[in-house]
């Protein structure tokens, strides 16, 4: 079906941390195959898989070492092609990551490349004799890497690595290395997958300006991807990661045919600084500013398996967001993120919990969830880096969460075993039980945003409101339309909406905080301290 994706729901896993079927500590195929009922159930549309590819592992799995294979501690090609094969059963495609702006330092063609000046393979990587001093690239791992540039004794002269020394980034203008990735992209096609979301899309398309001086920023690798796609599988999505400026933006959407779709970064991080000042103000402000890109489609998010990165908000911005979500320094990564989960920030308030995530699903665009988001769950903060936000599924409160049934001290990541987000208290057997758990009112939201394609497939705006704490937005398709307010204070609020369209109308509240009458024509509603409210509008005859 041609633009499924508009209206689809996005639940994000890695297959090691989800479900382990054969009882060695690893989540693997077997397991997320064995768990496609509870992702039915939840009725999510679209699995977006972190990588899954043979990896040295240095980097969650982002350093791929063979991009023709599966881990084999996730299983093999058969688990993997059967796993699809009974998502597709369910009604729910999958996405895979592409992960081609590095490799590991173990790929084959990086220890090629790194024998002669001579080797076929030399030029798949960057390297450079010597770094010119005066230009600085990008750190992404600020703090931990110091340079993107490391010396390699073997070929006698540096290569460039954006991310880990352990990950080379691959020369992407070279179009023999084009042609490897198309390969990549159709081998994955036809196993069944739907889609990629590119990693690092930002920088796989940045100009190297110590290598290439006088070359324009390579944004035109995206319309050799999406013409690839298209002859392959003409249903099949990109989407892109790419956490850049206002004005840069458009690049990646090209006329419609580089991606798809982006991950809304510039929304996502303005969404916690209105909720840190308890004024949706910032919220307001960006949309003024991604309003007018177009033809822009958007993934919104809460959190993901990174951290929450607040890079392009000023530097008082940040430490506000800072001395809200995360005051304690181990709290914070790379000087300019969060690696926190959403529940922890907000110390398991449901109120602000539920309006933030009815807020992520009225957003133009469509909304991402990470697995465990529908419980609530929590983090580690003990763990290293990233991976305290990468703890196992809890299933039930039986040993290890559900998650597994070895060893514990064998399980491929720790699980949150203390305080209020532990797995005893906080699990899908448990929620299961309980009408009112979280668990079931996100089933309820995602089931009330399918009953609602203006937001995907319409016109989406906001509206202008004489209360600074609320946001108001409406989509319009069809006929449908569809008023949703979300109050970012702590406080009652009464809204007054500018709109026409309200004085001659039914309201008709579809869903919110709490249970709100069928109302005639108005334009001045209630909405208690971080509630929210969906209403439907119908015009009167």
């Amino acid at each position: 079906m041609k633009n499924w994706y508009k209206n689809a729901i996005i639940y994000r896993l890695d297959v090691e941390s989800f479900y382990d079927a054969n009882g060695d500590g690893i989540g693997d195929f077997q397991g997320l195959k064995q768990k496609l009922h509870y992702l039915a159930g939840l009725g999510i549309d679209c699995i977006w898989i972190l990588p899954f590819y043979p990896t040295p592992n240095r980097d969650n799995g982002y350093d791929v070492k063979d991009y023709f294979n599966i881990d084999p501690r996730l299983g093999n090609l058969g688990d993997f092609v059967d796993f699809v094969h009974q998502a597709k059963a369910f009604g729910i495609k999958v996405i895979i990551d592409l992960v081609v702006n590095h490799t590991s330092i173990e790929h084959p063609w990086f220890q090629e490349s790194r024998k002669s000046p001579d080797s076929p393979y030399r030029d798949y990587y960057i390297w450079v004799k010597e770094p010119k001093s005066e230009k600085k690239e990008r750190v992404v791992f600020n703090g931990i890497e110091h340079s993107v540039w490391e010396y390699d004794e073997m070929a006698d002269a540096y290569y460039l690595h954006h991310f880990f020394k352990e990950q080379p980034d691959l020369n992407i203008d070279n179009p023999t290395v084009q042609a490897e990735i198309l390969k990549i992209m159709g081998f994955w096609l036809e196993l069944g997958i739907s889609g990629f979301r590119i990693d690092a899309a930002h920088i796989l398309t940045e100009t190297i300006e110590q290598v290439h001086e006088d070359k324009d920023n390579l944004h035109h690798i995206l319309n050799i991807f999406r013409d690839f796609q298209k002859g392959r599988n003409a249903e099949a999505v990109l989407i892109g990661e790419a956490n850049v400026e206002y004005d840069k933006l458009k690049e990646y959407f090209g006329q419609k045919d580089r991606l798809h779709l982006l991950f809304n970064f510039m929304v996502n991080k303005n969404m916690f600084l209105s909720l840190a000042r308890k004024d949706a103000s910032p919220l307001y402000k960006t949309y003024k500013e991604i309003c007018n890109i177009e033809p822009a489609e958007w993934v919104n998010f809460i959190r993901h398996h990174d951290e929450l990165n607040l890079e392009y908000l000023t530097e008082e911005e940040r430490n506000e967001v800072f001395e809200t979500f995360a005051p304690q320094e181990e709290m914070r990564i790379f000087g300019h993120g969060i690696r926190r989960r959403f529940p922890p920030m907000v110390n398991g308030d449901r109120k602000r919990i539920e309006m933030f995530y009815s807020l992520l699903f009225s957003l133009q665009g469509i909304p991402m969830i990470s697995y465990g988001e529908e419980l609530g769950m929590g983090d580690n903060l003990a763990l290293s880096g990233r991976t305290s936000v990468r703890t196992p599924m809890q299933w039930s409160n039986a040993k290890n969460g559900g998650f597994s049934k070895a060893e514990t001290n064998k399980l491929v990541c720790p699980l949150v075993t203390e305080g209020a987000f532990s797995y005893h208290k906080i699990n899908v057997l448990q929620q299961m039980s309980e009408p009112d758990s979280l668990m079931h009112w996100m089933e309820n939201l995602i089931r009330v945003r399918k009953k609602c394609p203006e937001i995907g497939n319409g016109n989406w705006k906001t509206l202008t409101t004489n209360n600074a704490q609320v946001f108001a937005c409406e989509a319009e398709w069809q006929d449908q339309k569809l008023l949703c307010l979300h109050n970012f204070g702590e406080a009652k609020a009464e809204v007054k909406i500018k709109t026409p369209y309200l004085k001659n109308a039914q309201l008709v509240n579809i869903f919110g905080d709490r249970v709100y009458k069928t109302e005639d024509s108005q334009e001045v509603f209630s909405i208690e301290g971080y509630g929210y409210r969906w209403i439907k509008v119908f015009q009167k005859a």
